[in-house]
């Protein structure tokens, strides 16, 4: 797993050492006054797995390291008044520039195109990529300007810094990594990997509170599920997600029959069994 971020360099090399003829790896670089909200959540799970086996090359630089002052400041009143401090260009560029972290650099703020599950197969298919994490009311437009080749958002909220949206991307992306995920099929059958939200999922007792798991998925008729699944994850996405639909160009022929075969309107994405 990555080291403490004061001694990141021994976790990296560890890492890189385990992974020299080891699977397919993708390296990620965070920049954030929060290292060790970073570390601590990237070392369970998947991500720890991904990192132990040198599948994850994680690399956190903290943003105090470069900051001014006896406190390590990094941030500083806006120009033109308001509320709420800026996070310093001088601050954030000498950290992006003095580290070997991966390009492209990221960084995250509500102003990015929307990340998407479009995006996160894009950067796994890449050897990797960096993530800066904004804090207080933004960061001054130079930092972006100059050490940033692009910016991503999480969606219309508003959050109290990029670390959750750095979490949320890392792990979006780090699971579509082969062989992070146990079953192959993982990383690829579930929602928007086919521009749908995915079916839904039953497992064991067989009936509980007097509700039966739907037939089709005890038959043992393998065709009969994919085509139940196919069919569950189209009307789930005409009930809750129209605009995915509409992004696909609308319903066709084909999609009405599995839709009729299951006996599903649109208005009820489980009914039929």
């Amino acid at each position: 797993m990555i080291a403490d971020p004061e001694n990141r360099a021994d976790g990296v090399d560890a890492a890189t050492s385990s992974a020299s003829a080891g699977p397919p790896s993708i390296r990620i670089g965070v920049f954030t006054i929060f290292p060790e909200l970073i570390v601590g959540f990237c070392n369970h799970s998947l991500l720890g797995r991904a990192q132990e086996r040198g599948v994850l090359k994680l690399e956190v630089a903290d943003l105090r390291s470069h900051g001014l002052g006896a406190h390590r400041s990094v941030d500083d009143s806006p120009f033109g008044g308001g509320a709420g401090m800026v996070m310093r260009p001088d601050v954030v560029v000498a950290a992006v520039e003095s580290s070997s972290a991966p390009r492209p650099v990221f960084a995250l703020g509500p102003g990015g195109r929307t990340f998407d599950q479009r995006c996160a197969e894009e950067l796994a298919a890449t050897d990797g990529f960096s993530l800066l994490c904004g804090r207080y009311e933004g960061i001054d437009q130079r930092a972006i300007d100059l050490a940033c080749d692009d910016e991503f958002s999480l969606g219309d909220m508003v959050l109290g810094g990029g670390e959750v949206a750095a979490l949320a991307i890392i792990e979006s992306v780090t699971r579509l990594i082969p062989t992070v995920m146990g079953n192959a099929e993982s990383g690829t059958d579930e929602s928007f990997s086919t521009g749908l939200l995915e079916y839904p999922h039953y497992t064991r007792p067989a009936e509980f509170r007097g509700i039966e798991v739907p037939e089709v998925l005890r038959s043992g008729d393998h065709s009969r599920v994919r085509r139940w699944r196919e069919a569950q994850s189209l009307a789930r996405t005409i009930g809750r997600r129209p605009d995915l639909i509409d992004k696909r160009g609308g319903l066709t022929d084909d999609d009405r029959r599995l839709l009729a075969e299951f006996g599903l309107g649109c208005s009820d994405p489980v009914d039929g069994s």
